[in-house]
């Protein structure tokens, strides 16, 4: 009979609630639980009662103290005393100093055909045994492991973490832990899983005794032996985590970092599992390891450094060192460039560049080097470029894009290098790194020191101080300043106990933002007398001390004794009212700031209101942009005189939009106000899906290109869902009073995906091209070279040189966006092509490029810029694949080249498309990077040679576009607010 088969019998035979009864006839148990404790009285009764109330019953709990000095055996032997049949109590001769020694004690004592480990501060889900006995049963296998859930048991809301939960989305048996090399590399713990206790014996799988992270070892053994392991998706361990040091009752092993010997000991499992992985073979699961190391394992105790003295730093780099040695460098590939970064340094035992790259680590937008630049490339530090090749190759930072960013855009480390106390006043200096020099040194340079409150999702006062003295001193930037916190700083008290600091750079107008990293030396000593508006009991000083994130920050510090009465207090009747309330208001103000708040605002407040005659919100790409059609009637509009109000929404920043219209924030509340109440909605893309678009309210859709790829109902993942979906997207829709169309083949493809009626088309072409129209009357009217508009001039071209523009469409993986990276080497491009021609790469609004400095001058990003259209009225030719900026351009009659590189994923594996564009391509079509610069070699052949199929193209896909169409759409809908 199977252990299945026994426990159906057994439950019908199931002992009561309080765990005696028929189960107590001798009857052997399907599971064993190993409840291991040290110094945990209080929590192992809840661990033990997780188990006994498992719907499986046919469950023992072998409890095994490891020497504890405190209650928790007495509390064991209770436990076993008034449940003699389901539980036993054990205790080991002298305490063994970790998990492992108690674990393989319960293993011995098992009596069940399946065992499971359990800590005594966490406790298993209640269905957790019988669903891991099914699992096992059902698929023969030695190992079943299901998900894990980390609880934040002192967190108000009880936060639940996930571990690694796309391991557990569904059910699947592997025959061998290489099929998925995940579940060796993350899921490492020895808790969420169920083993089969004969084959625990058999492979004489036991802990590691007398050295910390036993688990890592112990899974590793166990995942390579087993012959089948079986991964569930139901919770089946809650590792109830107690992140308050007051409340915890002692550091986990994890969490002693300042131990070298913690370091040393995590260092020495790791060299077990690997040669366990190298005697049978498995070199990609090292890799895949070694991967995990560096952007995981080694980072927990990186961020350490900072805090650490001389001596530990030595020690640590010793044991690192040797251990990196065995990495395999092709990982370094695969972490994040400043751990990779990091893990080089310390190999190197480079401090002067390696504690500054932890900062980075630890503050991942910080940049924490001066940087150089070396041969068109940005290096973290010019150190081991020069000799050492792999070195030059982990260094090299160009893709990280820093050398891009204006001042304003960038988050600069700035090192506390003084910190002083007199008579109430602090003292400081540091300095700002300037990285590649971009803070030049005629600079006009302005700084303030700004303290503020440390408290999420509540605003409480700041308060500001000068700084005296800020120069340049090449790489970096240093600062000087007093500030009076005594007399300026005044605290409300128990509410902002604790103080941030931070230091405004104004950089000729631009600013940057900095925090004062104060890592090195420890804490600066000291504290200021301070009174909190409250009373002087709740602090009577102020004193410093650094984050975890290594910034200076201040905390209020009472009186023992008055601090011991302030705490009473705080748990009186009236003062729990208080903090209710407090947290009734704040739940309250989330709530009105939510998106469903807004919503039921939008539709039961401000649809309410009265319409503002010649109201007219524009939006371009989701609020991203001030460009393309929305743009060109807006403009008209003005061109024309109307007297009409007019309303732009963005996202992110109002940079570059319109001065002489107001300008709202998408999603706010002044934005839906303004949607309910506006006579027109001006927009290419859409409004947020869930507006209702109130009658009287006209909507102009523009739309944002012609089709190539299948749109709206075409697409294949829109024709599987439900009818609900489908009906829901087609109320959104069915908003649009008109949708401008270019030619007819719009209305054999977006116009039918989108399920419009004819009404609703408006064949006047796109305003945006009015403008591509007119640059092509104006060449054909004046003969010899063109002449360029003033963007050209803006972008540094000269008049010797042709222009060419690569715009292709939007790119993702996954769901995601990512940085775009070109599908051609930019610097082959420059050495190729720099002497003849500038390249121009806009990639899509949704994703960004790095270029690297090397290429300045012969190729330059223009994503930034809000509008396209100028783009492509200055270029001589246009490279893309399946934008519809290639309807746009073919206006101009200019060569095009499309660089089809993933032609068939694209039109077989995404949506599909509309027309072959091999076929119907008004210019050459090219698979690799040889093939573009090929046909790229004379702009004037393509001319020719392309010239009927440009004019086709124009005829099939372009018969709207006359030039007017702004005019147009301004006449039939906006011409009677003519001034008079």
């Amino acid at each position: 009979m199977s252990t299945l088969d026994r426990v159906k019998v057994d439950q019908r035979c199931a002992p009561d609630a309080s765990g005696t009864g028929p189960a107590g006839t001798g009857a052997v148990p399907a599971v064993s639980v190993v409840v291991i404790v040290y110094n945990d009285e209080n929590r192992l009764p809840t661990a033990v009662r997780s188990v006994l109330d498992q719907t499986l019953r046919s469950v023992e709990v072998v409890i095994v103290d490891d020497r504890s000095t405190d209650g928790s055996y007495r509390a064991a032997q209770r436990l076993a005393a008034a449940h003699p049949d389901r539980v036993r109590a054990f205790r080991l001769p002298e305490n063994s100093g970790g998990c492992g020694a108690p674990r393989n004690h319960g293993i011995r004592q098992a009596r069940g055909d399946y065992v499971l480990f359990l800590d005594s501060d966490d406790v298993l889900e209640r269905n957790a045994c019988r669903n891991m006995l099914e699992a096992a049963e059902t698929t023969g296998a030695d190992l079943v492991s299901g998900l894990c859930v980390r609880v934040h048991v002192d967190s108000r809301t009880r936060k639940e973490v996930k571990w690694y939960p796309w391991l557990y989305e569904r059910t699947r048996t592997l025959e061998s832990v290489s099929e998925l090399p995940d579940l060796l590399v993350f899921d490492t713990l020895s808790t969420n899983k169920c083993y089969r206790r004969q084959f625990l014996l058999d492979e004489g799988l036991e802990f590691p005794v007398g050295i910390h992270y036993e688990d890592l070892l112990f899974s590793a053994r166990a995942y390579v032996a087993a012959r089948r392991i079986t991964l569930i998706p139901n919770r089946v361990y809650d590792w109830r985590i107690v992140d308050r040091p007051d409340v915890a009752a002692a550091r986990s092993i994890s969490n002693r970092r300042d131990e070298i010997a913690n370091f040393a000991h995590r260092m020495e499992i790791h060299r077990r599992v690997d040669r366990l992985l190298a005697r049978h073979g498995l070199l990609e699961l090292k890799f895949a390891k070694d991967v995990k190391w560096l952007k995981h394992d080694l980072v927990l105790h990186l961020r350490e450094l900072p805090f650490r003295d001389e001596a530990y730093r030595r020690e640590f780099a010793e044991i690192a060192r040797a251990y990196l040695e065995s990495i395999d460098r092709a990982a370094f590939d695969e972490a994040e460039p400043i751990q990779a970064i990091c893990a080089y340094l310390l190999h190197e035992s480079d401090w002067d560049n390696l504690l500054p790259a932890v900062d980075t680590l630890t503050n991942r937008d910080k940049i924490s080097s001066p940087l150089v630049e070396r041969a068109g490339r940005v290096y973290w530090c010019a150190r081991h470029i020069e000799d050492d090749p792999f070195g030059r190759h982990v260094l090299d930072v160009t893709d990280l894009g820093h050398h891009t960013k204006p001042v304003g855009k960038m988050f600069l480390r700035n090192a506390l290098t003084r910190y002083e106390e007199h008579a109430g006043t602090v003292r400081l200096a540091g300095r700002i790194t300037n990285p590649l020099g971009v803070i030049p040194p005629g600079a006009r340079l302005f700084a303030q020191l700004e303290f503020y409150a440390r408290r999420k999702g509540v605003r409480f006062q700041t308060f500001r101080f000068p700084v005296a003295e800020v120069r340049h001193e090449g790489e970096t930037i240093a600062w000087e300043a007093s500030a009076p916190l005594a007399k300026g700083l005044r605290p409300i008290g128990v509410v902002d106990a604790v103080w941030d600091v931070r230091l405004h750079l104004d950089v000729d107008g631009a600013r940057t933002t900095t925090r004062l990293t104060a890592t090195g030396s420890g804490p600066p000593a000291g504290g200021l007398a301070v009174r909190p508006r409250l009373t002087r009991l709740v602090a009577d000083r102020m004193e410093p001390e650094v984050s975890a994130r290594g910034h200076l920050s201040f905390r209020l510090v009472p009186d023992k004794k008055a601090h011991e009465l302030v705490r009473r207090g705080m748990q009186g009747k009236a003062a729990r009212r208080v903090k209710s309330g407090y947290r009734k208001a704040r739940a309250r103000r989330r709530d009105l700031t939510s998106g469903r708040s807004k919503l039921r605002v939008y539709h039961e407040v401000f649809s309410r209101l009265p319409h503002r005659r010649g109201l007219v919100v524009f939006e371009s790409h989701l609020g991203r942009q001030y460009s393309d059609s929305p743009k060109a009637i807006y403009e008209e509009m003005r061109r024309q005189g109307l007297k009409f109000e007019a309303v732009w929404a963005y996202a992110g920043s109002p940079d570059g939009f319109p001065a002489d219209a107001t300008l709202v924030r998408r999603w706010s509340l002044p934005y839906l106000r303004a949607l309910a109440q506006a006579e027109f909605w001006v927009d290419n893309q859409s409004y947020p899906l869930k507006l209702t678009k109130r009658p009287g309210t006209t909507y102009l859709q523009t739309w944002h290109g012609s089709a190539l790829k299948r749109m709206g109902f075409d697409e294949p993942g829109w024709k599987v869902r439900s009818r609900a979906a489908q009906a829901a997207q087609q109320r959104t829709l069915d908003r649009f009073d008109r949708f401008l169309i270019r030619s007819e083949h719009d209305v054999r493809t977006l116009a039918r995906a989108f399920r419009l009626q004819e009404r609703t088309l408006l064949r006047v072409g796109y305003p945006r091209n009015d403008a591509l129209v007119r640059a092509r009357e104006r060449a054909e009217t004046f003969s010899g070279r063109r002449e360029r508009a003033v963007l050209a001039a803006e972008l540094g071209i000269s008049a010797d040189k042709e222009v060419l523009l690569y715009a292709p469409t939007f790119r993702q993986r996954g769901g995601k966006r990512k940085r775009f990276e070109l599908p051609f080497d930019a610097e082959r491009f420059a050495d190729t092509f720099g002497d003849r021609y500038v390249l121009l790469v806009r990639s899509h609004y949704l994703n960004h490029v790095v270029l690297p400095p090397s290429v300045r001058g012969s190729v330059i990003d223009v994503t930034a810029h809000h509008d396209v259209t100028p783009l492509l009225a200055l270029a001589d030719g246009l490279i893309t694949d399946y934008s519809s900026v290639m309807f746009d351009y073919s206006l101009l009659d200019r060569p095009m080249f499309f660089f089809a590189y993933d032609y068939e994923e694209y039109v077989h594996e995404d949506r599909g498309t509309y027309f072959d564009l091999l076929e119907r391509a008004p210019g050459p079509v090219v698979r690799t990077e040889d093939e573009l610069y090929a046909v790229l070699g004379s702009l004037a052949d393509q001319r020719v040679k392309y010239a009927a199929p440009r004019e086709r193209f124009v005829a099939d896909f372009s018969e709207f576009d006359r030039g007017n169409a702004a005019q147009s759409v301004v006449d039939q809908f906006f011409a009677h607010w003519r001034r008079t």
